[in-house]
């Protein structure tokens, strides 16, 4: 029997890039999933390329989107990968909306769905992680505006959504992964190579070559299998090449 089968798995930001390595690893692992996006041109796509995918056009960041997207399936497993592309330029040169722009989707987005699984729209047991990064560990390049400071704040925000929910005895478990490394061939790691090799002056290549133990969306999928299926101990954990860690 496969490790999700009679399984509910929503992935919010499903439809490119690491939320569809995490929508194809939870369909090949047995689960009903539904996948949330935007673009319902990709969502059209993603859903003809994997038969039996269910999907769903919205706002992750409207207030009413928690609801719309739970009463189309209730999730044994809710993943929040949507995010906006960072900022890459100088902090000066930036304004105050393309630097908050990870917050206003990446955390919005985290904190809507967190909040609605809390007033107990999810049954106990179910399992909520969010797509978090390595950059809220190292801080991430300078000219990456706040995209850094969001993610840490979905780190910070699994952990207190698991202490309200140990608080109100709701079986709740709630959970942030970040993968180690920048990833090429997604949408949001594309543009993290540019901006850093243009900012460093060097060339795409030569910043990728410096890289080390990086990983693959894929890999990203397979860990969150392994944390929506497994007991981990702690709310935050890492993906890296060599495999899956809780965070230090």
């Amino acid at each position: 029997m496969k490790s999700l089968q009679n399984q509910n798995v929503v992935v919010v930001g499903g439809s490119r890039g690491v939320g569809r390595s995490i929508v194809e690893a939870a369909l090949g692992e047995g689960a009903t999933v539904l996948a949330i996006a935007r673009g319902a041109g990709d969502l059209k796509q993603l859903a003809w390329e994997r038969p039996g995918l269910r999907t769903l056009s919205a706002d992750a960041t409207a207030e009413t989107a928690p609801e719309a997207v739970f009463d189309a399936l209730a999730p044994d497993v809710l993943v929040v990968c949507a995010g906006a592309l960072a900022p890459a330029a100088p902090i000066q040169e930036q304004s105050w909306e393309a630097f908050s722009a990870n917050w206003e989707m990446d955390v919005k987005a985290s904190f809507l769905f967190c909040r609605e699984a809390l007033k107990g729209r999810l049954k106990p047991g179910s399992r909520v992680l969010l797509i978090a990064s390595g950059a809220a560990i190292s801080g991430g390049p300078p000219n990456s505006g706040g995209y850094a400071g969001a993610k840490r704040m979905q780190i910070f925000l699994a952990g207190h959504c698991q202490k309200e929910s140990d608080r109100l005895g709701l079986g709740l478990r709630f959970m942030a992964l970040s993968p180690a490394r920048i990833m090429p061939g997604t949408g949001v790691g594309d543009r993290g190579i540019d901006g850093i090799a243009a900012y460093m002056g060097i060339r795409p290549a030569d910043f990728l070559a410096s890289m080390t133990d990086m990983q693959t969306p894929a890999d990203v999928g397979r860990a969150v299998i392994q944390l929506a299926t497994g007991k981990p101990q702690g709310s935050s954990f890492t993906v890296s090449g060599s495999g899956l860690a809780a965070a230090a």
